[in-house]
């Protein structure tokens, strides 16, 4: 079964916020999506929250099609 494909979503945001948003995304070596992903995560889980974690992808390369080594 595959993952279900992530929701798009539009967010209008303050330019300061945006600025504090990549700073902080730059820190922590991630997307400015993917730290306001963690951001949510942390935030919904003070307020006792539960969401399961994230699905790991594979990393690296896919294979080569028709590769027969």
């Amino acid at each position: 079964m595959s993952p279900r494909p992530k929701k798009a979503f539009p967010l209008r945001i303050e330019p300061a916020l945006w600025d504090a948003l990549e700073r902080s995304a730059a820190a922590d070596f991630r997307s400015v999506n993917a730290q306001v992903e963690v951001l949510l995560r942390e935030a919904l889980g003070r307020r006792g929250i539960r969401v399961a974690a994230p699905e790991q992808r594979k990393r690296g390369r896919p294979p080569i099609q028709g590769d027969s080594q």
